[in-house]
């Protein structure tokens, strides 16, 4: 990556091909994602960006104030220059930006480690400062001549949600600010509250701290553990209570050690972290390894069974509570959500290469092959396959089906039927 006299130019390295993962994996990412395929009019056209995107057809990207540009390579080499425009917000929004993230020193923190918490996007937009794109916000410019999102300018999108999810700064940058000049506004304003230590009403804590020279007497913040504590061993020579369990107690109080180090990562870093709701508590305890004992009184108690909770764990590692929800709810899937699954599959595969599918609810399983995608209800395809007749998530979320297909795919020894149906290595059909 280059930076540019001024900081008012990044530009970043051609990136290597992206066979078998998506473009974003980040929540911000994807809302980039989703400002590209809500706007676009040929879905052949998005289908042509990922193709060319997931190929390394697209060079060098420079971002700057309100414009991308990069080189993109169609299948027979041709060169096109690709620009995408995004609308730079004003000086008065920057303002009022900067005037409210220096509120809340958890956005400050929060974009020195490259993230975007959505608190920060949803606190902006109250501010009146939209920082994603929405629907229509991404104009393309193509020495093609096309007058919409074309492949070249939709392989482009798909890349820079790529340097996304690596820097959140790559979007305030279009949007007018660089991250030199934004963070050297966020100081000025953070570095003189004088008038609000006057305020007859008092100072808010977290603003105090933040300015640093109301208090100066305030030691730094405690760091972060590097591991969870160890809970006390009840192995004593004292016989337990009746009905109390000295194992299971300190598999709780070890994963209740992990849960609060995990917790207190995310409170340093500005973020809030969720708690499970109760239903999921036995699958995310199962999750933290327990032994032999506690892993079937959790098995019981969850009503799953052995098998079953096993084959949950997999869904949470892979995704947490989203993952969860696919592997234990069918739906049907119908309206606008129904159109847009079918044209995320139409538009996934070039013709001839799209594997036959069988729907039933939100599950689409692929004839011939122990493979099967499940739709989520946040729009996203998971991979599952099928084990000793059992369905088992294989692999994380996916925003393309053929990504998530991919994924499934890529670690099993079989393969995907080809174009004849036949599958290789697999005998028997695989239904629901």
């Amino acid at each position: 990556m280059t930076r540019h006299e001024g900081d008012t130019e990044r530009t970043f390295a051609a990136l290597p091909p992206a066979h078998g993962r998506g473009f974003a994996q980040t929540w911000w990412g994807q809302a980039w994602l989703r400002a590209l395929e809500g706007t676009a009019l040929d879905s052949a056209q998005l289908k042509t960006g990922r193709r060319l995107a997931r190929a390394g057809a697209v060079g060098a990207v420079s971002v700057r104030p309100g414009r991308l540009t990069a080189v993109v390579q169609d299948r027979d080499r041709t060169a096109h220059r690709a620009d995408v425009l995004l609308e730079e917000l004003s000086p008065g929004q920057w303002d009022h930006f900067l005037d409210m993230a220096a509120e809340r020193a958890g956005h400050v923190a929060a974009l020195l480690d490259r993230e975007m918490p959505p608190h920060l996007v949803e606190d902006a937009g109250d501010a009146g400062v939209d920082l994603l794109p929405g629907l229509g916000d991404l104009e393309p410019e193509c020495d093609c001549g096309a007058w919409d999102h074309c492949g070249h300018t939709a392989a482009l999108c798909y890349q820079v949600a790529r340097l996304l999810d690596q820097d959140p700064f790559v979007l305030l940058l279009m949007r007018g600010r660089a991250e030199g000049a934004l963070l050297d506004g966020l100081h000025r304003r953070s570095g003189t509250p004088a008038a609000q230590a006057s305020a007859p009403e008092g100072v808010d804590a977290a603003e105090a701290y933040a300015a640093g020279d109301i208090l100066p007497s305030l030691p730094p913040l405690p760091g972060l553990p590097g591991e969870p504590g160890a809970p006390p061993s009840l192995d004593t020579e004292t016989p337990p209570a009746s009905g109390l369990d000295p194992v299971a107690l300190e598999f709780l109080a070890a994963r209740t050690a992990v849960r609060a180090h995990g917790m207190l990562r995310e409170a340093l870093r500005g973020g809030f972290p969720v708690e499970s709701p109760s239903a999921q508590d036995a699958v995310r305890l199962a999750a933290g390894d327990p032994g032999r004992d506690v892993a079937d009184r959790l098995a019981e108690g969850s009503g799953r069974g052995r098998e079953g909770l096993a084959t949950a764990v997999r869904a949470w590692r892979d995704g947490g509570t989203a993952a969860l929800s696919v592997l234990d709810e069918e739906w049907r899937v119908e309206g606008e959500t129904l159109a847009r699954a079918r044209a995320a599959l139409d538009s996934a595969w070039d013709t001839g290469e799209r594997p036959e599918l069988r729907a039933r609810g939100n599950r689409w399983t692929v004839v011939g092959a122990p493979v099967q995608l499940r739709l989520g209800r946040d729009g996203r395809w998971w991979p599952y396959r099928k084990e000793s007749g059992r369905w088992q998530p294989a692999g994380g979320a996916a925003q393309d089906p053929a990504t998530a297909l991919a994924s499934v795919t890529a670690t099993a020894s079989e393969e995907l039927p080809s174009r004849d149906g036949n599958f290789r290595g697999e005998e028997q059909r695989s239904g629901q």
